[in-house]
Order: C-alpha cells, then structure tokens, then sequence
C-alpha cells in the first residue's frame, strides 16, 4: 500500500519580500508622523519659506527677461536662467527640507534624498546650459555684426553645449544610481578625441570665429592691413573672413589664418600722422635755413591740424634735409590724403614767397690741369672764340 504523496505549496519569496517591506515602510511612515508631527510641521514651514522665496525669484526673473529679450544686458542672461527654475525641483527641494528636518525614517530618507540628487543635478544642467548660452548671446548681441556673423555657428554652439551638460548630467545620475561609469567615461573620451582629430579644422575656424566676435579685433566695416594687404572687413564667417582690398579684390582668408598674423586696425585710428621729408639747396643763406621749422610749423598751424615736431635731420647728397610730422585730427583715409595735398601745395607756395629753393639730385663737375690748378673745361668764351680756324 502506497502513502499519498503530499504536495508542498512553496510561497512566492519575493512577492512577500516586497509585500513585507511596503507594510514595513509603512508602518515606519505612521510611527514617524506621529512621533514627529512638531519636527514635520517645523519642516514643511522652511519648506513652503524657501519655495516661496524661489517663485518669487522666478517670477522677478522672468520680468528682467522680458524687459530685455535680447541679453544685451547681464541681468536679463541672470533673469533668463532664474526664470527656468522647474516646480518639480522645487517640490524635491521642499521633501528633502522637511526629511531632514523632522529625521525621517532610513527608507524614506534615502528615496527622498534619491529623487532630490536627480531633480538637482536635472535643474543644475538647465541653469549651466542657460548661462553658457546666455554668455555667447550677451556678448554677441551688442554688436550687430558680431551677432550676423554667429547665426550660422549658434546652432552648432547650442548643440555642443547641450550635449556637453547633459553628458555630464548622465553621468551624475548614473553614479547616483551605483551604476560603474568608467567605461561610459572612457569611451565619451575616446569618442571626443576621434571627433576632434577628424574635424580639427572645423573646430579651430570656430573657435577662431568665436575668438574674433569676443575680443573684436575688427568688425564688418572697419579697414584693416596685415601682410602688405589693405582691405576692409565685409562678412565674418563661421569658417572665414570674407575682405575687400583696396585694389577691388575679395580677399578670402579662413580665421585660423587672420588671427595668426599681425593685424593693424586702421579704423580705430582717431588720428592719423603724416610725414613730409623737405630738402633746399646748399646755397640756401644760414639765416633762411634756420627759419625752415618755424615756416613749416605756420603752415600747419594755419591749415588747422596738429604741428607735432620739424627740424633739420642731415646733409643730403645734393640737399639740406628736413624733416616735418603733423597729424591729422581724422580716421578717414581720404581727409589725410586731401590734408597732405593741401600741405604740400602749402609748403611749395611759402617756399616760394620766402625764397627758399627745393633741392634736387645734381653734379658739379671740376677740372683741373697737370699741376692741380683749376682750369675751364672749355675756352674762356666758347669755341670757336680765340680766333682759331
């Protein structure tokens, strides 16, 4: 005779684990609240304190941006920021107040503290993404060709920037969760480095660019020389400077390159300085040759630009050298080159009326006989006048 075999019923462990702890956690929730109902209370008041104080910062926020949506001004780039402030954030900010005010129980401490961890580094990446951008705005909006030139970079500035914070984000979150990152790390890492060897030069003719709109060197309109090349700055672009030289030619150089060299503004200039070299003769009497400076300084003075200094610099081959420097009161090439013609003309005309003679390049030529004494290289009255057949 066989006994009957008995089935034995094994319980779901993990069904009643789970069942177990949310009963457990529970309990511990009732016996908190009503061991620290003073300790709660006093929580949710700096809670709903500080909560208050962030709308309102909001609030304020938002009217600074509003007042000036274009970030020409640091508080409205402040305000922006202050204005993306999220309510969820705000409602993990209070929890983790009254949790650690009123010494909440182990679970729900670490789940409030779990979910506040999150919600700050979510909100801290919308204010770092808000500030960056903001930055870039703010400095590009005060210039208007500053900000033409970065509309064709600013979408790729948004999309690196967004990707940057929220990487890092990612990255915070992940450990918070005791997930191993290393790996994620390393090949964010390695990934960053192939991008940036394979695009180098993209990304240096935007840095350039960026380079360019923040310390402005030069802006579109202004005259520009570097390497023996005068032109004027037309488009500023992501990749390169578009010119146009004085000669009619568009110069096209890409900003890596302009950067590298040595770049002289010429709009920038509110004066410009001219130079006249002046040589008389040698005949010229010492009392006429000591006037020279005084003459030239009138002139400049009674054409209404700035005498700087005038004096004699040297014995020439064929002249009495001098030097004049006056400066022109004006950034605009072509008023100092009609003042230098207006000088110059000047300069011929007092010369003129003083009697003073401009010198230019001539030869004297002596002859002398065997015995060293001079003698005329022709016949005293010509050829052909002693007689001789």
């Amino acid at each position: 005779m066989t006994e009957p075999t008995s089935i034995e019923i094994i319980p779901d462990i993990t069904e009643m684990n789970v069942a177990e702890r949310l009963h457990k956690v529970g309990q511990d929730a009732i016996t908190w609240l009503d061991t620290h109902t003073a300790e709660i209370l006093i929580g949710l008041g700096f809670a709903a304190i500080i909560v208050l104080v962030m709308v309102g910062l909001r609030r304020y926020g938002r009217r600074w941006y509003e007042r000036n949506t274009s970030l020409e001004t640091w508080q409205s780039v402040v305000g922006r920021t202050m204005a993306k402030t999220r309510t969820w954030f705000m409602i993990a900010l209070a929890l983790e107040v009254v949790a650690v005010f009123s010494d909440a129980p182990g679970l729900i401490a670490r789940s409030i503290g779990f979910l506040f961890s999150i919600a700050m580094v979510v909100q801290s990446a919308i204010w770092a993404r808000s500030i960056i951008l903001g930055f870039v705005e703010h400095r590009t909006r005060t210039d208007e060709s500053s900000s033409e030139a970065l509309g064709s970079a600013m979408k790729l500035i948004r999309v690196l920037v967004t990707f940057g914070v929220v990487a890092i984000a990612g990255i915070v979150v992940l450990d918070n969760l005791n997930v191993d990152v290393t790996g994620l790390v390393a090949g964010l890492g390695i990934g960053g480095i192939a991008i940036g060897l394979a695009a180098q030069g993209i990304f240096s003719d935007l840095f350039a660019a960026l380079s360019i709109i923040f310390d402005k060197p030069f802006k579109v309109g202004d005259a520009v020389h570097y390497d023996g090349t005068f032109a004027t700055v037309e488009q500023i672009g992501l990749k390169s400077t578009r010119l146009r030289a004085v000669t009619g030619e568009e110069v096209i150089i890409s900003n890596t390159n302009l950067l590298d060299k040595e770049i002289m503004n010429l709009t920038r200039l509110n004066r410009r300085r001219v130079t006249f070299n002046v040589g008389v003769i040698y005949q010229t009497p010492p009392e006429k040759a000591r006037r020279v400076p005084d003459i030239l300084r009138d002139i400049i003075n009674a054409e209404g630009h700035t005498f700087i200094r005038s004096g004699f610099t040297g014995f020439g081959a064929s002249s009495l050298d001098y030097e004049l420097q006056f400066d022109v009161q004006s950034a605009n090439y072509e008023v100092v080159y009609n003042a230098r013609h207006a000088i110059g003309i000047a300069i011929f005309q007092r010369f003129a009326e003083e009697g003073l003679e401009f010198a230019y390049p001539t030869q004297t030529t002596f002859t002398a006989a065997p015995d060293g004494e001079m003698i005329m290289p022709y016949p005293e009255g010509g050829w052909g006048a002693s007689g001789d057949s």
